[in-house]
Parts: structure tokens; sequence; C-alpha cells
């Protein structure tokens, strides 16, 4: 796992994360398991791990508990089984950032990968026609930025290895469901083909015109360091992911915006 300035670990066994004494966090994680997810799933009937992943959320240094509360930011941290569901690797639910009050719009949320490889698949919205499609592959240590209002879920790329990652959101955080539900999941499914390689399919509930996959990029207009942990750079200067609780300060940015 990746040096993320927190050492927190997570217990397989327990599937329960573990803080060290400088650190805060939920005293048991929150589980999401096999039947919350078949929805959003190709085969709504495949089998898999029954806790598909696990999830603590506000995290981070004590010194730093009060300035987060006050600028309304929270870190949270999520570990995915290994394994696959069906022929599907291991996912979350497809939603969208509900509008937070913070702000009165959704917010964005800025992923780090910690351990094994990710794919976070996003789409701009989650009508009948969702817009453009990214599927944005990251190792550990890349980052990739959800935009405010995009349908998205998160993937464990390996069938193998389990999946971390931190990832930076709203205090006041929310999903939407309906709309992706409705679609009976996102535009495109990810199945292993018979190499264990992630392919894609169409769901036939949306117009979707083509997929791109991508790695992730530097997000030079955050002004991002590309090497060191988000959390530690946010220790570096506290108002560095401000932009997550007030996207509203910077719209020009999520114009034509490409993960």
């Amino acid at each position: 796992m990746i040096e993320t300035g927190l050492g927190v670990t997570f217990n397989d066994a327990t599937h329960e994360f573990v803080y060290p004494p400088t650190v805060f966090g939920p005293t048991h994680a929150e589980q999401r398991h096999l039947k919350d997810i078949l929805h959003s799933m190709a085969d709504h009937e495949a089998s898999g791990p029954e806790i598909v992943y696990s999830i603590a959320m506000d995290v981070g240094l004590r010194r730093d508990r009060s300035d987060l509360l006050e600028r309304e930011l929270l870190f949270g941290v999520v570990a995915y089984a290994k394994g696959s569901i069906g022929q599907e690797p291991v996912k979350s639910q497809g939603h969208i950032h509900a509008v937070s009050k913070t702000c009165q719009m959704s917010t964005p949320e800025v992923y780090e990968i910690w351990w094994g490889e990710a794919i976070v698949y996003m789409q701009e919205r989650a009508t009948d026609d969702p817009g453009r499609c990214y599927a944005v592959r990251a190792q550990a240590g890349e980052r990739v930025i959800v935009p405010p209002g995009w349908a998205h879920c998160t993937i464990n790329a390996s069938r193998t290895e389990p999946m971390l990652f931190g990832a930076w959101c709203v205090r006041d955080f929310g999903f939407e469901y309906d709309e992706v539900r409705a679609h009976k999941g996102l535009a495109f499914y990810p199945t292993f083909d018979d190499h264990g390689a992630i392919v894609w399919e169409r769901n036939p509930s949306y117009q979707a015109e083509s997929l791109v996959e991508k790695a992730p990029r530097e997000y030079v207009e955050f002004a991002i360091d590309p090497i060191q942990p988000i959390y530690q750079q946010y220790t570096q200067d506290h108002a560095m992911f401000d932009f997550v609780v007030r996207p509203d300060l910077c719209t020009e940015k999520w114009l034509d915006y490409v993960p």
C-alpha cells in the first residue's frame, strides 16, 4: 500500500480499518453486501463475495478534525473485495452525487488509489443519452477526479487482488440512484473475458455512442501534486481541496471536463 501520511490499514479477516493513535475514524466500517448492488449488475442473480466493499467515512489526523469540520470537507477510505460477481468485476453501485446544502449543487470527488488497480467509470448523465463516457484505469498512487453531476461507479480491475482507495468529498455527501436504477445500471457493463481482462458491454437501456478508455491525467488546473499523497497535500495547505466543497467557485473548470 502506498504511503499516505495516515497509516490506515485494512484487516481482511474482520473487514475493518485499523487506525494509528494519531488518526480518527469510525469504530466500525459500513459494509455493502452483494444483495445491495445486484440491481446495478448486468446479471441480477450473479454470485460473488458476500461483503463487496467496506467504507470508513470521516477519517483524518486528530489535529485536523476541527478544520475539516469547519470546511465541510470529509476524507473517506474504501476497501474492495477481490474476486468477481458472476462475470463482472467487483464494483460499487452507480450513482450521482446529491446536491449539497453547502453549495446548492452536486459536488466532485477526488480519488487516490492506495492498493491494487481501479477503474473509475463515469458518464455525463444518467438519462437515455448518457453523453460522454469514460473508463479511467488507475494504479496505486494515481488520482482520478469525478466532476459534479456525473454518474459514476468504482471498479476493482483485478480478480485476484483487493483494491483500496482514499477520497476527498463534501461532508454532507449523498447519493442519487433513481435514474441509474431505472436504466439497470450505467451505460457500459465491465466484464472479465476468458483471459481475465476487462471488456465492456453496452447497456441497451442507453443510447451511448462510445466509451473512452484512458489513464489518469495530472490535474494542473487544481494545482494537485502528482506525487505527494492527497491527504499530505491537505496538511500543507488546508484550502487545497476547498473546490470539492465549493465547485460553484470554479465552474469554468468543469466545462468540457475530461477526467
